[in-house]
C-alpha cells in the first residue's frame, strides 16, 4: 500500500481528483472557424485533472469530436449551453463554471 507523503494517509484513500474539480475555474467560450465553422472551446483546467478523460467523457455526451490543445478541450459544434449541465455531471462544480 502506498502512503501519501504529504497526509500521511494511504493514497487510494484520498480523492485529489475529486477535490481539484470542485476548485477549477472553467471558461466555456464558443470561436467562429475557418469557413464559418463554430468550436466550443473548455479552458482553465489544472494539471491535476486528467484532461483526456475529460475531452472523451465531453465528445461522448455531446455526440461531437474534439481535440486538446494547450490544456483546453476543443468541441466541434456550438456546444455552449450544453457543457455546463456534462461538466456537473462529471463532478465540477456548477459555480466555478462561466460562459
Amino acid at each position: 500500500m502506498e502512503i501519501d507523503p504529504r497526509t500521511g494517509l494511504p493514497v487510494s484513500a484520498i480523492a485529489w481528483e475529486d477535490l481539484a474539480k470542485s476548485e477549477q475555474k472553467i471558461k466555456v467560450s464558443t470561436e467562429k472557424r475557418r469557413y464559418g465553422k463554430v468550436t466550443t472551446l473548455v479552458s482553465g483546467f489544472d494539471k491535476s485533472i486528467d484532461l483526456k478523460a475529460t475531452a472523451k467523457s465531453l465528445k461522448d455526451k455531446l455526440a461531437c469530436g474534439g481535440t486538446i490543445r494547450d490544456r483546453t478541450v476543443e468541441l466541434q459544434g456550438d456546444h455552449k449551453r450544453q457543457v455546463r449541465a456534462v461538466l456537473v455531471k462529471l463532478g465540477f462544480s456548477d459555480e466555478t463554471i462561466e460562459d
